[in-house]
């Protein structure tokens, strides 16, 4: 009989083999720490018209109420750090992370490969694989399994690949090897996430205000973008990398390998004209199964407007 210490290994080697840049595993645990810190963010209102992040409030503190039985949270990481950029200067500018396919898609259907090697290669077990689609603390989670440290920018910072990654958890009721967690704050006194920020939505280290932020606005929005934030939107039509771009962590970020997140073609050569002329059927065959399906035609029509005002 294997040991749980070999399965863990031959765990975080079906990871890299899927795709994914890293991988670690944590037991599954209350996040008591991270109590005050949420009920605070939503006492203040800092979720915005987000009403859903205040839904299960205990099981986002705790994996186990998600998942019955479950004694391991596997977390990965995939950098989707771009090669490209986009062409225009003056285009309105999109966040990279919707350069190529929808993550969740991509992500889930590794994490579905990787439960289906656990199962039938190592042990059985049940299981079930979370992309930033439920009440999971996944930047707290991949912190416990020893990924990466929580930045002042509030986004998880992996120390060989930076920021620009995106976080999936396999959660399993199979009890494995675990990693220590990342316990080292390599921000130091750097601030220059906070001093970039141009509607000051990072209003504390690790503390963001959605209701100033530029990605809320220009995705989750439903309504119409204020004012004050429509004069910093710095030509953002999709959400913001501002943070991102100015860390010195993300300096040497190396571009994606994945297929997956080739960009869309045609998408980086689009100028500003191209955008101002999108229309409905255009935008459908460009970004299906896209990230910007979560905004979707309309919205992303009302943000280029603002930015041409």
């Amino acid at each position: 009989m294997q040991l749980p210490e070999t399965y863990s290994l031959r765990i975080k080697e079906k990871a890299l083999e899927l795709g994914f840049s890293a991988c670690g595993i944590s037991a599954v645990h209350c996040l008591d720490k991270e109590r005050d810190r949420l009920q605070n963010w939503l006492s203040n209102g800092m979720n915005a018209s987000m009403a859903y992040m205040a839904n299960h409030f205990e099981m986002r503190l705790d994996p186990g109420k998600i998942e019955e039985g479950a004694k391991s949270v596997i977390s990965v990481l995939i950098n989707y750090y771009p090669a490209q950029k986009q062409a225009d200067p003056d285009a309105p500018v999109i966040s990279k992370y919707a350069y190529g396919k929808d993550y969740h898609l991509v992500v889930k259907e590794k994490l579905n490969n990787l439960l289906i090697f656990i199962q039938s290669a190592l042990s059985p077990c049940r299981g079930r694989s979370f992309v930033d689609s439920a009440p999971v603390l996944e930047r707290p989670l991949a912190k416990a399994a020893g990924l990466g440290w929580i930045g002042k920018n509030s986004l998880l910072i992996s120390k060989e690949l930076g920021s620009y990654v995106f976080i999936g958890e396999l959660i399993v009721d199979l009890e494995l090897n675990y990693d220590g967690p990342f316990v080292a704050d390599y921000c130091g006194n750097c601030t220059r996430c906070i001093d970039a920020c141009p509607t000051g939505a990072i209003v504390s280290p690790r503390t963001i205000d959605a209701r100033k932020c530029i990605s809320y606005h220009t995705i989750e929005n439903k309504d119409e973008i204020p004012e004050s934030i429509r004069e910093s939107l710095h030509n953002q039509i999709f959400g913001c990398d501002i943070c991102q771009d100015v860390c010195p962590w993300n300096k040497k970020a190396k571009p994606s390998q994945s297929l997956d997140f080739i960009p869309v073609e045609g998408l980086l050569e689009m100028k500003k004209k191209d955008w101002e002329a999108l229309n409905h059927n255009t935008y459908t065959k460009m970004f299906r199964q896209s990230a910007f399906e979560r905004a979707g035609y309309d919205r992303i029509r009302r943000n280029v407007g603002y930015v041409n005002e």
